[in-house]
């Protein structure tokens, strides 16, 4: 066996392979982390096999028929991945893969419900909170009924909620996580708040102390009437103000949803300061920097209202994004629910990192100084980090 194409065309005229994965990149700058090769469901004369290539941030899919997959597989995995799992309705086939290219590949014996295999355009989304489980707050909020099934008018709800779970989940889920102290900002009604509780403490099985916080206190009061009836005994509900919280143990997580304009940059400012491991913040109603917006050489991104707000709140969450990543934070922006739902789309991720090289602290920071002078923006976020702690 001189190849992978070989040796997977042996494979393949064995037995119909179910499913591919490509795993462990050979390099951290690897444009794609993982591959996930599928079989369809459906018959399909040109193309049996869907592959999915996950980026960092998004996944790309194309479709392959099954007599070119054994030369797709070692395209894919020249000189990029070091292991290639496949299973078929007998084996799994594990090829480990070294520096210099050559490779070693074993196979045993599984059953057929081991392997996992979905449709590529109809197939059921596995969601966290799945359909059937019985879980207070979604049932109260009227999303699920008594008997654990999905309201159909709710089921965008639905939706939104399992996405910010899985948002959730990708930073704790390869943690070996046992106790986590978490401030949520502005919870209102705290839909999300005590969906967080259940699935870190009833599905994760992760030892949690929550406070939600409000400025309204017939919302808190009810809140907490809520916690105690669901038997949700370390999650607390406080009324008060995001600038000057003081929180009463080492924050782990913060998260912030739909805190309003500024209220953000507070959460935020107060995240960093209290070294936060990490942040998940939905921004809304970034009305500060549309009143600032003044722009000589850009004025037409002034001109129209609905570009102008649109775009500054495109660079409010820019700025924020690149403030924390100078203060030390791996940060992403992510689509929260589809913008056909929403135009307050935009999730900030942010993890602490264990060291932020110089360079990227002023890289960051060079590009908002590039974007306010341009524009006459002056943020609060930028006003609570910069103005207020210059550095020499």
């Amino acid at each position: 066996m001189t190849s992978l194409k070989d040796y997977f065309n042996e494979v393949i005229n064995d037995e119909k392979v179910k499913k591919i994965t490509l795993s462990k990149p050979s390099s951290k700058s690897n444009e794609y982390k993982k591959i996930v090769i599928e079989m369809k469901t459906k018959d399909c004369s040109t193309c049996d096999y869907q592959i999915s290539k996950y980026t960092q941030k998004q996944v790309f899919h194309e479709n392959i028929s099954s007599h070119k997959l054994a030369i797709k597989i070692e395209e894919l995995t020249k000189d990029s991945f070091r292991q290639i799992n496949a299973w078929t309705d007998s084996f799994e086939h594990i090829v480990l893969i070294s520096k210099d290219g050559k490779f070693t590949a074993k196979k045993k014996k599984v059953e057929i419900s081991n392997v996992k295999i979905t449709t590529s355009h109809n197939r059921k989304k596995n969601y966290l909170i799945e359909e059937g489980q019985i879980v207070p707050p979604l049932i109260d909020m009227g999303i699920f009924t008594k008997d654990g099934k999905i309201v159909k008018s709710m089921y965008d709800k639905f939706r939104q909620i399992n996405r910010f779970l899985e948002i959730l989940d990708d930073e704790i889920a390869e943690k070996k996580i046992e106790h986590l102290n978490i401030i949520d900002f502005g919870c209102g009604k705290s839909y999300l708040t005590f969906v967080m509780y259940y699935y870190f403490t009833q599905v994760k099985k992760i030892s949690v102390n929550m406070i939600g916080l409000d400025l309204k206190e017939d919302v808190i009061k009810k809140c907490n009437e809520s916690a105690r009836k669901y038997g949700y005994d370390s999650l607390s509900f406080e009324m008060g103000d995001i600038n000057g919280f003081k929180t009463p143990f080492d924050v782990d997580m913060v998260v912030t949803l739909h805190a309003c304009d500024v209220a953000t940059d507070y959460a935020l400012y107060n995240a960093i300061t209290w070294n936060a491991k990490m942040i998940f913040s939905v921004p809304c109603c970034q009305h500060e920097l549309n009143n600032q917006l003044k722009a000589e050489n850009l004025s037409i991104l002034g001109r129209y209202g609905i570009i102008k707000e649109r775009f500054s709140a495109l660079a409010t969450d820019a700025i924020r994004a690149n403030l924390l990543e100078y203060s030390g934070y791996k940060t992403q922006l992510l689509e929260f629910v589809d913008f056909a739902h929403t135009p307050k789309n935009i999730l900030i991720r942010a993890v602490k990192r264990p060291l932020t090289p110089r360079a990227v602290r002023k890289t960051a920071l060079g590009e908002i100084e590039n974007l306010r002078k341009e524009f006459n923006f002056d943020p609060t976020l930028y006003k609570l980090l910069i103005d207020e702690n210059k550095e020499e």
